[in-house]
């Protein structure tokens, strides 16, 4: 369970990739990530003890995942849901380990699953529809949303545009109409007891995204992805206003870094009964912490 003491905290970023192993048999890059960094700007892959260190000394906590997408790439991730979990135990002060499944992995899928919540104590799942190549109401991934409402987990949904692909020869494969966040209105009425969260402003579909966080109790939205300078100005209003107690701050680091939107983010005028919500409180209540 999570150790994380609340009081000192000054923000929880509920976004984070961890794309450097520590596993001899893992790699601190492969070429997807390597593209990652090409547009993003950063040269290396930080490792989960690494990150710890770059947050503890910020006073902040993070959300880590990976992405298993192994059906579109026909590989295993860079950093493994099981290697996650196993460092981020000796760091619950700072991590909240997500796992992440591909749902075209079947009833396998379903028991890795299950054993990264009843043995690695992951706090919730990573979704990446376009990189996993599925419609998230897809009936193909219900039973892994079964499994997470059971043990009311939350479910991460990358919503909107993409850097994975962006400049690469079409686009690396990725198809962006999976990640339209209107097909989350679904699950959210499936599956009312699993708290879904929509990542990043879901560009070009952000009057939808914001139409289901206000409308359904469960659903919340992170700020991840992108500079806050370039946000939606109706996703600056409803954050500041009618959703304020539903989104989440979140970098995407490393390919945004939480001081750099920090600093951004300073320049909206959210608000400042507002500010600390989207910081830390919201996630606080989220993850019951």
């Amino acid at each position: 369970m999570s150790q994380i003491n609340v009081a000192e905290l000054v923000a929880i970023d509920v976004h984070t990739h961890v794309l450097g192993s520590t596993r001899e048999n893992g790699t601190a890059a492969d070429d997807a990530v390597a593209a990652l960094g090409g547009v993003f700007g950063f040269d290396r892959s930080p490792t989960l003890p690494e990150m710890v260190d770059y947050y503890r000394s910020r006073n902040m906590a993070c959300v880590a995942f990976t992405i298993d997408d192994i059906s579109r790439t026909g590989v295993e991730a860079p950093v493994g849901s099981v290697e996650i979990a196993e460092l981020a135990a000796d760091h619950r002060d700072v991590v909240i380990p997500f796992g992440s499944v591909d749902p075209h992995r079947g009833k396998e899928g379903i028991a890795i699953a299950r054993t990264l919540i009843e043995e690695y104590d992951v706090r919730g799942f990573k979704f990446h529809a376009s990189q996993q190549e599925f419609y998230p109401n897809d009936r193909l991934a219900y039973p892994l949303y079964e499994l997470l409402a059971e043990h009311r987990l939350p479910a991460l949904f990358h919503t909107g545009q993409s850097g994975i692909g962006r400049g690469v020869r079409g686009g690396g494969g990725i198809r962006l109409k999976y990640t339209n966040p209107m097909y989350l209105d679904d699950v959210a009425v499936d599956f009312p007891d699993m708290p879904i969260i929509m990542a990043h402003p879901s560009v070009p579909w952000q009057d939808e995204a914001l139409a289901i966080a206000l409308h359904k109790p469960q659903v919340y939205i992170d700020l991840s992805g992108w500079m806050p300078k370039y946000f939606p100005p109706q996703l600056v209003q409803y954050a500041n206003s009618l959703i304020q107690d539903k989104v989440l701050f979140g970098s995407d680091f490393p390919l945004i870094t939480p001081d750099a939107w920090i600093a951004s983010f300073d320049e909206l005028g959210i608000k400042e009964s507002v500010r600390p919500k989207i910081l830390r409180d919201n996630a606080v209540r989220l993850f019951g912490l």
